[in-house]
């Protein structure tokens, strides 16, 4: 890419398709390399110490940069994280209440799991807290937190059977069941946000920050 510097090596700490596809259809020139940590042990902890979905999911894109910036000190390393959370009504309390906390998603293991997530999800709304974290001579030089919210229409089980058997295994690749940029979209009455933050990685604060870093032409 002409606007990209020669002398600044982009290098992505994810195995995420998608990222991978924003970034190279916004014609920026990186390289992919998966970093090896352990979510699930990450928001855990994170969880049981009361810490904030955004400080969350800032420490989870920064566990990542940091693992492959630590083998790359030379690269700019791109660290990422998506967290959705949703305030569920207890079933127990009187009209349904909530106690004011959010209960956070993961990918769902399987169909079955995608259909109990979708349901509770079902004509609500909820956030998908998006991180990012760049990385470079061995320190943090940028972060940067997107949250999009986004309102799920009350849809009827048969039409959630229909599109869970169109999708089929699809829907466990993401956070919240859904992929907005297909038949997921069908899902929703109400999208808040940048799109490509809903996908897991906001351009237009990433873009920005390259330009002031001089990675891209301003």
């Amino acid at each position: 890419m002409l606007l990209q510097s020669s002398e600044v090596r982009i290098v992505l700490a994810s195995s995420s398709a998608t990222r991978r596809a924003l970034l190279t259809g916004a014609g920026l020139e990186f390289e992919a390399v998966p970093a090896a940590v352990d979510e699930a042990a990450l928001k855990e902890s994170a969880q049981a110490e009361g810490i904030p979905p955004e400080d969350a999911a800032i420490m989870l894109a920064e566990a990542k940069a940091e693992r492959i910036a630590r083998r790359r000190p030379d690269a700019l390393v791109l660290g990422c994280d998506q967290l959705l959370t949703c305030r569920i009504p207890d079933s127990g309390a009187p009209g349904g209440a909530t106690d004011g906390r959010e209960r956070w998603f993961d990918k769902p293991a399987d169909l079955a799991a995608a259909r109990a997530q979708l349901l509770a999800l079902r004509g609500r709304t909820h956030r998908l807290v998006t991180a990012t974290v760049a990385w470079r001579g061995g320190t943090r030089i940028w972060q940067d937190v997107s949250v999009p919210r986004l309102t799920m229409r009350s849809f009827s089980d048969a039409f959630l059977d229909a599109y869970l058997a169109a999708e089929r295994e699809a829907v466990c690749a993401s956070v919240g069941g859904y992929r907005l940029e297909g038949l997921g979209v069908h899902l929703f009455s109400r999208v808040e946000g940048e799109h490509s933050a809903i996908l897991g990685l906001p351009l237009l604060p990433l873009l920005g920050f390259l330009r002031g870093h001089g990675v891209l032409a301003g």
